[in-house]
Formats: structure tokens, C-alpha cells, sequence
């Protein structure tokens, strides 16, 4: 999950990380108030998920509470690279001597972490990556030894930081990495890490990507969703512990298992094509466990979805045998009752197929169509979604 730069300064608050004071709003006479509060000019901060909001607009210098409202009136609600502006930080200005890059990251390709340094801050890294490689340090970090203060001063170093702050920058340099341990992220970014003509050394900037696998030891993390951002669907299939992705197509899909599922994708695609270009409306994968509970809740979501028009359930029964699948089906449309009412086609195989077949064909619901393979039973979807 990537985190707004307001929330990432609160975990940098957290760990001890120097910034400038500031707060979140979402109106401009909020804007105003933050700046009377502080009392000193002001930044006026856009609040989007993605880079280059200074040169889209997004980011003003306001030297009184009045300047922070008229900037506020005008990046509330712009539209950077696609991302809608919803939310403001204000926050003190600081007088900047000099700008540099930090980050840490994991490192996938070489199966460890990673310290990327700069002594050229406030660009796009990739930038300075393209044009001056020599001046962007990237060190190999221990996942067992970690960034202690030499590490921290030696990353310094290596990115060409100034001998007159590489204490000051050692001391932040730690303080993030302690910031991307113990909050379980996938990355800790900060550009610009400014010096101050009194060379302190400040986090004006803040990236922060949390590991989303981490979630059961960082209940607090939670906080951080931003649920005006993500499909109401994709919020109600989270609350019920459902692995759901929504896709624009109109064949609902279920299946167990994600290599199934995914392949389900690509078979329900294949076929929608001799239907008018028919799609696969979701990713929807229910695990090894199809209880009636957990298939009426996929099933809910699904039929939720106003753009699909058919189901495609796609089971192959392994530890959870077909027949308890065909009960759960069963059962979740008794559940659901008149919240069912688009056509479903299952597809059973496996263990118990028989039995769980002839569950189906016992229960004779309107809305089922059994069908005997996984092509069948993407065509049919397929036709119903297109009638």
C-alpha cells in the first residue's frame, strides 16, 4: 500500500525522523487556519499518489495564512497525471542550502535490501540515475546486519553527501532505515532530504510503501487505506477475507485457486470473443475453502457489480470436494435469495465430481447451468453475458 506524504511523515514522526511541522486538511480555510497556527510562511502541498506534483501545480510556496487559502482554493481538485486532489498538507517552509536523495527498497532481483544515495536531490531519481549514475550510490544493505550509524555514514558517503553534514545525515539515514524495518515496508523514499544553511538535515519529503503481507503485525497500518480511492466492491470483498481484483468485463469469475482462476481469465476472454467481445468482470479466488458462507460472499460481491451479467464458477475439487462446493452453492443462493439474479455456470472436476454434479442437478435452481469443461463453461458464460 502506498502511503500519502502526510502519512508517511507520520511514521517518520514516529521513528524520529526530522521534518517540518504541518498538518492535513481538506479545505481551504483549513489551509489558512494550519498557516495562522504555524505562523510562519508555509508550503501548500497536494496529497496524490505520484510524482511530479510541483511541476503540475501542486506544490506553492504561501508567505501569509491568505496566500495558503488562494493556493489551496486552487490545487483542491486538480487533476495531476490523472489523480484528483482531495486533501492538502501545509506544513512550515524551510530555507533550503542544499537537496539530496535517500531511499531504501527491496531489492528483488539480487534477493536483499537496498540504499540508494544522492548528493543531486529534488530530480526525479530516474534522472539522475540516466544522466549522472556517478552520483547516485546504490549499496547493498544486509537484511541481518542492517544500517547501524557507519553503515548509515558510509551510505553518505558513497552518494556524495558533504563532510560537513554526513554526521547529521548519518543519524536521519538511520532513523529511516529504522522506519522501513519496523513498519514492514517495501520502500522508504525521501527526496528531497534538504540541508539548512544551519545544516541541519530535514525529511521536506516523504515515500512510503507498506508490505501489505505484514498487515497481521501492523494492525495499525490500517489507517492508512485510502477507502475513497478503492472500488467499494474491492473494500466489501476485504472485509470478507475475499481475494478479489475487479476487472471491466461483464462474466463474473470464481474460482479456487489462483492459477485456475487466472487461467479462467484467460479462457472467459478467448471465448467473449465470438460474443461481441465479452470480458472477465473480476479476479475472484475463494481459496481452498468453499463453504457456503465464503461462496455466498463472493458470489454478493459479484453480483454487486452492475456491469456483469453472467457467472462463471470454475472449481476443480482437491482438499474441498466438489460435492461440499455444490452444497455451498447451493446454499448461497438460499442465502442470497432474491439478491441472485443473474444466470450462473458452474463447472465442476475433481474429487467427488459425481457427486457434487448431481447435488446441482438434484437442487434444479433456475439460474444454474452445470457445465462438463472449463471451455464449455466459458462459452456459455460468455453467450449469457452477451443476450
Amino acid at each position: 500500500m502506498d502511503l500519502f506524504e502526510y502519512q508517511a511523515k507520520e511514521l517518520f514522526t514516529k521513528h524520529g525522523v526530522p521534518s517540518t511541522p504541518g498538518r492535513v486538511t481538506d479545505t481551504a480555510e483549513g489551509a489558512k487556519e494550519i498557516a495562522e497556527e504555524i505562523g510562519k510562511p508555509v508550503m501548500v502541498k497536494a496529497q496524490v499518489k505520484v510524482g511530479g506534483r510541483g511541476k503540475a501545480g501542486g506544490v506553492k510556496y504561501a508567505a501569509t495564512p491568505e496566500d495558503a487559502f488562494t493556493h489551496a482554493q486552487n490545487i483542491l481538485g486538480l487533476d495531476i497525471k490523472g489523480h484528483v486532489v482531495k486533501k492538502l498538507l501545509v506544513a512550515e517552509a524551510s530555507d533550503i542550502a542544499e537537496e539530496y536523495y535517500i531511499s531504501f527498497l527491496l531489492d528483488r532481483a539480487n534477493r536483499t535490501y537496498l540504499a540508494m544515495c544522492s548528493v543531486e536531490g529534488g530530480m526525479e531519481i530516474e534522472e539522475v540515475a540516466a544522466t549522472k549514475p556517478e552520483r547516485l550510490a546504490k549499496v547493498s544493505v544486509d537484511a541481518v546486519t542492517g544500517v547501524d550509524l557507519a553503515t548509515a555514514r558510509s551510505i553518505a558517503e558513497q552518494g556524495h553527501l558533504p563532510a560537513e553534514v554526513l554526521d547529521a545525515a548519518a543519524v536521519t539515514i538511520a532513523k529511516l532505515w529504522e522506519v522501513f524495518v519496523k513498519e514492514d515496508t517495501l520502500l522508504v523514499e525521501v527526496n528531497p532530504l534538504v540541508r539548512t544553511p544551519d545544516d541541519r538535515i530535514l525529511a521536506l519529503d516523504g515515500k512510503v510503501t507498506l508490505d501489505g503481507n505484514a498487515d497481521f503485525r501492523q494492525p495499525g497500518h490500517a489507517e492508512f487505506a485510502d477507502t475513497d480511492a478503492t472500488d467499494p466492491l474491492e473494500l466489501k470483498a476485504k472485509e470478507n477475507d475475499l481475494n478479489y481484483v475487479k476487472l471491466d468485463g461483464e462474466v463474473g469469475i470464481i474460482g479456487n485457486g489462483a492459477g485456475l482462476v487466472m487461467s479462467t481469465l484467460d479462457v472467459v476472454a478467448y471465448a467473449g470473443e465470438n460474443y461481441g467481445g465479452v470480458k472477465p468482470a473480476n479476479f475472484l479466488d475463494i481459496g481452498g475453502g468453499a463453504s457456503a458462507e465464503v461462496m455466498a460472499a463472493g458470489l454478493d460481491v459479484i453480483l454487486g457489480d452492475s456491469q456483469v451479467k453472467s457467472v462463471f464458477v470454475n472449481v476443480f475439487g482437491g482438499i474441498t470436494a466438489c460435492d461440499a462446493v455444490a452444497n455451498g452453492i447451493v446454499k448461497a443462493l438460499e442465502i442470497l435469495g432474491s439478491d441472485a439474479n443473474k444466470p450462473l455456470v458452474v463447472r465442476l472436476d475433481g474429487n467427488r465430481v459425481e457427486e457434487g454434479r448431481k447435488i446441482l442437478d438434484d437442487a434444479n435452481h433456475p439460474l444454474v447451468t452445470q457445465a462438463a469443461t472449463m471451455d464449455e463453461g466459458a462459452a456459455k458464460a460468455a453467450e449469457l453475458a452477451s443476450a
